[in-house]
């Protein structure tokens, strides 16, 4: 499927350029309607598929990270959250580090494909954004963003059960908790932190941080690598740019 998108998606990058000098040249000597030339593009557009990737992104973020900055923010309409990790996203990347998104325009979030998910996703994968939402505007730009960019390889429901299935796998709060590192307000060594998590899962994190109100750097965002499949955790191939100090906050929620 994936070398069927790719042969597609080179004879269209050769077609359109064609289409449109057809169309702003040809469309005149000829007397051609230029809606018609439109049209034929527009049908070549529809079979450009998304492109191939090397790996998800796994992110889980951090609650009272989240919202312990000076955007602060909103609760969902289905109230507070658990005090727990939730997810943010999977995300199909690059090996060089790059990665694709909005490959699909076609296939748009469609709430009835994950109607059987939706109080698990309301659970573990619930917006902070404000104002204050159900998730549904959360999970349509994580779909239409990043999850069209693996259609090839894995459809609108098993790309957000996917994403569930991860969660459960990948208890982080218990791994930190194990290892005495508490969601208190306390500093912590990133050395730490990236130990437990490995420790509990055998993979290696990468973490992400923001500041508080303050300046102070907190725990926000911990990434894992996934193989296309969307299952199996791999050794991240790249990381995030970004860094956090030695020691970093872990807030409260």
């Amino acid at each position: 499927m994936a070398l069927v998108g790719a042969f597609l998606s080179v004879i269209v990058s050769i077609l359109l350029p064609c289409l449109l000098y057809l169309k702003i040249n040809v469309a005149r000597k000829f007397g051609l309607e230029l809606v018609t030339i439109v049209g034929i593009m527009d049908v070549f557009q529809l079979f450009v598929l998304p492109e191939d990737f090397d790996f998800f992104y796994f992110v889980q973020q951090w609650p009272g990270s989240y919202c312990d900055t000076k955007k602060s923010c909103c609760y969902p309409t289905t109230g507070k959250p658990a005090a727990d990790f939730g997810i943010h996203g999977l995300w199909p990347n690059y090996k060089d580090g790059s990665y694709p998104s909005n490959c699909d325009p076609n296939n748009p979030f469609d709430q009835s494909e994950i109607s059987d998910l939706r109080s698990s996703m309301q659970k573990e994968w619930p917006t902070l954004a404000c104002p204050s939402g159900s998730g549904i505007e959360f999970w349509t730009h994580e779909w239409e963003k990043h999850g069209t960019c693996s259609e090839s390889v894995i459809d609108q429901h098993g790309y957000f059960a996917a994403a569930l299935n991860l969660k459960k796998k990948l208890n982080l709060l218990q791994a930190l908790e194990s290892a005495g590192i508490q969601p208190n307000g306390d500093s912590y060594s990133l050395g730490n932190i990236k130990d437990a998590v490995k420790s509990a899962t055998g993979f290696t994190p990468f973490i992400e941080c923001n500041v508080d109100e303050s300046g102070n750097s907190q725990l926000y965002q911990v990434y894992f690598c996934v193989d296309t499949s969307g299952s199996d955790l791999i050794e991240c191939p790249v990381f995030p740019h970004g860094k956090c100090g030695s020691q970093i906050e872990f807030p409260s929620f």
